[in-house]
C-alpha cells in the first residue's frame, strides 16, 4: 500500500500544516514579549507544547518570574504524561522509539493515532503527526521570531494582549458542557481577584488550583478532560457509536448491517 494512501497519514499530514503555520504567531509573540530568538527556538524544541509555550510567554510578557512561568507551563503540559501512558499502553513503542515518541507526544499525535482503530494505523497515524507538527512547528517559529524582531514595541501593534488572546483561543474549544464553563467562569473570577496582590505569573498557578479543587470534588465523568483537544473523526466516532448503540455493525461503506439486509428483504420481496 502507498504511503499517501493510508488514511491516517493523509490525516497527520493535513494536521501537520495546520498546525506548522500557527507557529509563525508564537514565535512573533515570543520575542515581542522579550525572548531572544535562541531562547524561543529552544522552548519550541524542547518543550513543544504550544499551550505550555503560550502560557509560558504570557507570564513573562507580563513581569512575572521565571519560576511562575515554568510552573504555568508545566501544569497546562501534564496532559501530555497522560496522553504518553495512554499511546505506551497502544503502541507499545520499544528502544529509541519510547525516547522519541514522548517528544512527539502531544494533542495532535495523540488525536491522529487515536482516530485509527488499525494497529498499524495507528502507528502511522502518531508518526506522521508528530514528525510533521514538530518538523513545520519549528521552521515557523524561527519565522515568526525572525519577523517579530523587527516590530519594535509590542504595544504599538497589540501584541502585548496577543499571547492572551491566543491562549483563549486554545482554550475556548474545549469548554463543551455547562460543567467546564462554570469552572472557567470561576478560575476567571479568581484570577482577576488575586491580580491586585500577588506578583505577576501567580494569578494563574491561583486559577489553576481552583479549578483541580473543583475538579476534585465534581461528579463529572472520570475520563472527563483526558480526551486530546484536537478530534480528526469526530463525525466517523459518532456514526460508530450511534450504530453500536442501535446493535448495528458499521460496514464498509458506513452503513449499518441491518440497513443492508433491509434492502436485501426488499428485493427477495420484489422478485
Amino acid at each position: 500500500m502507498k504511503l499517501l494512501a493510508s488514511p491516517a497519514v493523509r490525516v497527520g499530514i493535513s494536521i501537520s500544516i495546520a498546525t506548522g503555520l500557527y507557529g509563525v504567531s508564537f514565535g512573533a509573540l515570543a520575542v515581542t514579549s522579550g525572548l531572544n530568538f535562541w531562547q524561543t527556538m529552544a522552548l519550541s524544541l524542547l518543550l513543544f507544547s504550544g499551550g505550555s509555550q503560550f502560557a509560558f510567554i504570557g507570564v513573562v510578557a507580563g513581569g512575572g518570574s521565571g519560576l511562575a512561568a515554568m510552573s504555568a507551563a508545566t501544569l497546562l503540559g501534564m496532559r501530555n504524561g497522560i496522553y504518553g501512558m495512554q499511546l505506551n499502553a497502544l503502541l507499545r513503542p520499544t528502544g529509541w522509539r519510547k525516547y522519541v515518541g514522548a517528544q512527539l507526544t502531544i494533542d495532535e499525535s495523540t488525536a491522529t493515532s487515536t482516530g485509527q482503530t488499525d494497529p498499524a494505523e495507528q502507528r502511522r497515524g502518531f508518526w506522521t503527526a508528530g514528525i510533521g507538527v514538530y518538523v513545520l512547528w519549528n521552521l515557523f517559529t524561527a519565522v515568526g521570531a525572525l519577523a517579530g524582531s523587527g516590530l519594535g514595541d509590542p504595544k504599538q501593534w497589540g501584541l502585548d494582549g496577543a499571547a492572551v488572546a491566543a491562549f483563549l483561543a486554545l482554550l475556548w474549544p474545549r469548554l463543551k458542557g455547562r460543567e467546564p464553563i462554570a469552572i472557567a467562569a470561576v478560575c476567571a473570577v479568581a484570577t482577576v481577584v488575586a491580580v491586585p496582590f500577588v506578583p505577576a505569573g501567580v494569578p494563574i498557578l491561583v486559577a489553576a488550583v481552583v479549578a483541580a479543587l473543583v475538579g476534585w470534588f465534581s461528579h463529572g465523568r472520570r475520563d472527563e478532560g483526558l480526551e486530546p483537544d484536537v478530534e480528526p473523526y469526530g463525525t466517523h466516532g459518532h456514526l460508530h457509536g450511534h450504530h453500536q448503540a442501535q446493535g448495528q455493525h458499521p460496514g464498509p461503506n458506513g452503513h449499518g448491517e441491518v440497513e443492508r439486509r433491509e434492502g436485501a428483504d426488499t428485493e427477495e420481496a420484489g422478485g
